[in-house]
């Protein structure tokens, strides 16, 4: 493999001129810039970054960390992610952190040690954490998180309109006693979604039911078991919102054990699931779309870091994509 010295002897002149060749750094003559690029191509070497970074103090990699590699809604970001920073030469290193703080945190304390120019965050988060992350001086941009009184970069879906659709449609669609399926109690993102729901209801003046809303984590098996429940219930519901396409699918699975004929909308319109069988309605984030804003926006701030800029809180507006599990003709049939 060929080093600098190479490069250096090939064109007779001293490694500290190829140095200043690679980084773009100090005066060196059109002429000898030629010979040196030349002799690169030739010896097809490859610049070391490490090396580059203790001269340009960067090092052209990003950090993202996602909570749950087995959910599709994060790889479709990290895909996102990646091939945004890809244009502009940058590498990516992704981490699991799964929804655990404490790996979360070493995670974060990882990637700064290996001196990535700036990290993404994808997924909920405590505010206090939040807090710590920003304090580090490291640009910062966190995805799917309500960070509106914090001082940080965010890219998130308006959850608590996408809760309010997709509750109106299922009332639209002659549904009068709606169950919601939630996410944690603690997750900012459930909590937007099931305030949506109550929106809803209170707009049409259905009376709110809180043992028609039942606590799930955002996994097939907690959507499995609340809707177990809510079956079992004296009064059970004709329809239902479930917070997230994953737990939606356990719901599936019981009502299609059961032959219960329930009006079903989902949320985040994860790849795969369009081809499912009823076919599922659901709240569509703009998944790719928010990667790339978030990867942008990092860019950005990257690259304008000695400015003072405000912060981005970018809120995308999600779409209601009807389906199959939703149409009450569908439904009863």
């Amino acid at each position: 493999m060929a080093t600098m010295k190479d490069v250096a002897k090939l064109c007779g002149i001293s490694i500290s001129t190829v140095s200043r060749v690679i980084n773009n750094s100090g005066y060196v003559n059109k002429e000898t810039e030629e010979k040196v690029k030349a002799a690169i191509e030739k010896l097809n070497f490859s610049p070391n970054q490490a090396a580059r970074s203790l001269v340009n103090g960067d090092t052209k990699t990003i950090g993202l960390i996602i909570p749950d590699i087995s959910n599709p809604f994060f790889p479709a970001i990290a895909r996102a992610v990646e091939d945004t920073l890809q244009e502009e030469k940058y590498s990516i290193i992704v981490c699991n952190s799964d929804n655990d703080i404490l790996k979360l945190s070493k995670h974060f304390k990882t990637l700064k040690q290996k001196s990535v120019d700036g990290i993404i965050i994808a997924g909920e988060i405590k505010r206090n954490h939040i807090q710590e992350f920003t304090e580090q001086n490291l640009p910062l941009v966190m995805i799917d998180v309500n960070t509106d009184s914090l001082p940080v970069n965010s890219v998130r879906t308006d959850n608590r309109f996408g809760g309010n659709i997709a509750t109106n449609h299922l009332i639209e669609q002659g549904f009068s006693r709606i169950a919601h399926i939630r996410g944690p109690l603690d997750s900012s993102t459930a909590e937007d979604r099931y305030k949506g729901y109550l929106d809803s209801l209170k707009e049409f003046g259905i009376l709110y039911d809180p043992t028609l809303v039942q606590i799930g984590d955002f996994h097939e098996e907690s959507g499995y078991n609340a809707m177990l429940r809510l079956l079992a219930h004296s009064n059970p519901p004709d329809a239902v919102f479930v917070a997230n396409d994953l737990m939606a699918l356990g719901v599936l699975e019981v009502l299609s054990k059961n032959n219960s004929q329930i009006g079903i909308v989902g949320y985040d319109d994860i790849p795969f699931i369009k081809y499912l069988n009823p076919k599922l309605t659901t709240v569509k984030q703009p998944i790719y779309d928010i990667g790339i804003k978030a990867a942008q926006i990092l860019l950005k701030t990257i690259n304008n870091s000695s400015e003072t800029v405000d912060f981005v809180k970018e809120l995308m507006k999600p779409e209601l994509i009807i389906r199959q599990t939703s149409l009450r003709e569908k439904v009863r049939k």
